[in-house]
């Protein structure tokens, strides 16, 4: 099934975010709900332990947690973040992705 067949399988319809992907261990599993020419949406079940590496993205991109908590590095600062809070990842600034416990995270990325 592709992306948006995904999406229109749960459009009109009241879900839980944290419900669309279930965590598999050792791994980072993601599934893009929207691929837009101005906005992607993806959410990501991440193990605990798991990471995304340091990396930059054009665009800004807003981070909300689901379930679970994360460690948010920006710039070279480390934030934690848990599920109910959101960070605001800007365009070209390094950032990395680390799970500090099992957690979910909602990413829009804003082009």
């Amino acid at each position: 099934m592709s992306d948006r067949e995904k999406l229109l399988d749960i459009a009109g319809s009241s879900f839980e975010i944290g419900d669309l992907l279930d965590y598999q261990s050792g791994a980072v599993v993601s599934q893009t709900l929207v691929d837009e020419e101005a906005v992607t949406v993806t959410v990501f079940a991440f193990d605990e332990g798991e990471r995304l590496s340091e990396h930059t993205a054009p665009h800004d991109a807003i981070l909300q947690v689901v379930d679970g908590t994360a460690l948010v590095t920006v710039s070279g600062t480390e934030h934690e973040v848990a599920a109910g809070e959101s960070i605001v990842l800007p365009a070209d600034e390094p950032h990395a992705v680390e799970a500090a416990s099992q957690f979910k995270m909602f990413l829009t990325l804003l082009r």
